[in-house]
């Protein structure tokens, strides 16, 4: 399982420059909880991790926000579950994802760099999304030492 980056707010002021978005406090915001939050966070969630710094910021902020930051190729888009999206940060090292199937967490996994899968004949493959589900090793660990009567 990978850490979640630590990178200033200037740092990623300046990757909001060069993705060509401007740097609001709010996308900084935005941007910095999903970055450094390792959650894999739903938009209703980052609102709510945000609300107490940033009373006037409406959920439609949110929602716009990660739309611009997931356009822009600083944020993935992931749909884990059938319609509830969650972020991640695009800018670092391949990783798959991993739903535990007791607590719901979502897992970071990391992954060879040299996976390669073929293409298939005339598509143009924007990206590949690796997701498994299971359990974590806490809810593991928990379901193996129940015992059955």
């Amino acid at each position: 399982m990978q850490k979640k980056p630590q990178i200033p707010p200037a740092e990623l002021a300046e990757m909001m420059h060069r993705a060509g978005v401007r740097p609001s406090a709010q996308r900084l915001a935005i941007l910095r909880n999903v970055v450094e939050g390792g959650a894999h966070p739903t938009a209703d969630e980052i609102f709510r991790d945000l609300q107490a710094d940033y009373p006037t910021m409406s959920r439609t902020t949110v929602y716009n926000s990660l739309h611009v930051l997931a356009e822009s190729g600083l944020l993935k888009e992931l749909e884990l579950e059938s319609g509830n999206r969650r972020y991640d940060f695009a800018e670092q090292p391949r990783h798959g994802h991993l739903r535990c199937r007791c607590c719901g967490r979502i897992f970071d996994v990391e992954l060879p760099e040299d996976i390669s899968l073929p293409s298939p004949e005339g598509f143009q493959i924007d990206g590949v999304d690796v997701f498994f589900r299971g359990l974590c090793p806490q809810c593991g660990a928990r379901e193996t030492g129940k015992t059955h009567t």
